[in-house]
């Protein structure tokens, strides 16, 4: 995983595909082994297990080998870097709100 707006940049691009989102949900939970994601998607697993490798090394989901099986499930620090990214745009977006409204209620 990388750091800064390398870590937004690789988690926006892996987020940007549907696929991708819906495996996020789908191991939002609990964690998933590579073959439940794939059925539940609809699509096979190198398929999935593509998709997974893009998430991972976004740092968007974790792996955990339990016996034979890898289990996925989501990093909720690696959604972090997206959500400081976001929120970062509130507070001017809030504060031009804000002195809209005033000088609306000023005039009005």
């Amino acid at each position: 995983m990388v750091g800064g707006a390398e870590a937004v940049n690789e988690a926006l691009r892996a987020l940007s595909d549907g696929n991708r989102r819906r495996i996020l949900a789908l191991v939002r939970d609990q964690p998933r082994a590579v073959g439940e994601i794939a059925d539940r998607l609809g699509v096979s697993q190198q398929i999935a297990s593509h998709h997974l490798r893009v998430l991972r090394r976004a740092g968007l989901v974790s792996e955990q080998r339990v016996r034979t099986r890898h289990l996925f499930v989501v990093r909720t620090d690696g959604l972090a870097a997206v959500r400081d990214f976001l929120e970062g745009f509130w507070p001017g977006r809030l504060a031009a709100l804000k002195r809209a409204a005033e000088k609306e209620a000023a005039s009005g």
